[in-house]
């Protein structure tokens, strides 16, 4: 598979924020994007994940078949917010998106206790500390497969033991083939992987 970008360019409120991305990634590669705020990092992925319109250029993905036809399609969406419901628990909320996305290569409660919280799945998401709360979405990766893992500063919250963690969970994505960009101020366990440094545009 591959995840190739052309010329691609993003807006944000009708201003463009970038402009002339290019990058082609393939299985087990990883990009990690890093540049000042408002540099359009979010946007970047906002964009590739099809949330938001491609302003210019294009976003392409190849080798996926029927199951994966686009980006869109082929990506787990890690941002800022954690899309989880606070009424329901910690539980409930994964069984939501294994059922929404389907079945990964982890059980709701295998995924939890990879990320640390087992034994907690009965809790209400809302009982759950900032760190505990960025823990359990990453747990939606791992409950349904998708082999494109876009990450926007996916470490924020996290001490340096969930860090550590999370750092081997990516690189246990890439081994088996998988697909990772990451947006972050933050240094990411990621030997290899390539860099796209993202600037103001005007």
């Amino acid at each position: 598979m591959r995840l190739i970008a052309e010329n691609l360019g993003g807006e944000r409120g009708g201003e463009t924020v970038f402009s002339g991305i290019e990058f082609a990634l393939g299985d087990g590669q990883a990009l990690v994007v890093t540049g000042a705020n408002g540099a359009g990092k979010s946007t970047l992925l906002r964009i590739i994940a099809g949330l938001l319109p491609v302003a210019a250029g294009r976003v392409r993905f190849e080798g996926g078949g029927e199951d994966f036809p686009s980006a869109a399609s082929a990506c787990h969406y890690l941002g800022h917010l954690d899309a989880m419901k606070s009424a329901l628990t910690v539980k409930e909320n994964l069984c939501f998106w294994r059922d929404f996305s389907g079945a990964g290569s982890r059980g709701v409660e295998e995924a939890l206790e990879t990320v640390g919280l087992g034994g907690i799945g009965h809790l209400p998401f809302g009982y759950l500390s900032t760190g505990q709360r960025r823990r359990a979405a990453i747990a939606k990766l791992l409950v349904s497969h998708r082999p494109l893992w876009l990450l926007d500063e996916p470490t924020a919250g996290l001490d340096k033991a969930s860090e550590e963690r999370f750092g081997g969970l990516m690189r246990k994505h890439l081994d088996g083939g998988g697909i990772v960009v990451a947006a972050t101020h933050l240094p990411l366990r990621l030997e290899g992987a390539r860099e796209l440094v993202m600037g103001m545009v005007g």
